[in-house]
């Protein structure tokens, strides 16, 4: 028997045990309140009279603005250790992803540390972001004509 077998049936022995069905549960709740809070931040900004699509703009920074805060007061890991994947909300997820990096690095330094590790996330989400926008652009505008 090869390593990988051995150490495959120790990892199956030893690991603990997924509660599958809990788990799916409370990402599922905890990812609807997430939701839901963003729909509440939605109402407030309509009723201040701000247009729709700045409104959704609104919704996405006020999120990735709480989830920041929450992050560097250690808070957001807490919830996302019970919440589980319904912390990864798209919104939330990506701002957690982006200031835990900072807050790993800030013993590097402001620029050497910090910054560029707030890159090494948001970079490759940005490059993907335009390309793919770009391609479904000449897509739209071939399909079109």
């Amino acid at each position: 028997m090869d390593d990988s077998k051995i150490y495959g049936k120790y990892v199956k022995a030893h690991a603990k045990k997924t509660k599958t069905l809990l788990c799916c549960i409370k990402a599922f709740v905890s990812g609807g309140f997430v939701c839901c809070v963003g729909e509440l931040f939605s109402d407030i900004y309509k009723a201040a009279g701000a247009p729709d699509e700045i409104r959704s703009a609104l919704v996405s920074v006020t999120l990735m603005f709480i989830t920041a805060v929450l992050t560097g007061f250690g808070v957001f890991d807490r919830i996302a250790k019970h919440a589980g994947a319904g912390t990864l909300v798209p919104v939330t997820g990506f701002a957690n992803a982006m200031i835990s990096q900072a807050i790993d690095a800030k013993s590097e330094g402001f620029i050497a540390g910090v910054a560029a590790k707030l890159f090494t996330v948001a970079g490759p989400v940005v490059v993907y972001g335009t390309l793919s926008s770009v391609l479904y652009g000449i897509i739209y505008y071939f399909t079109i004509l």
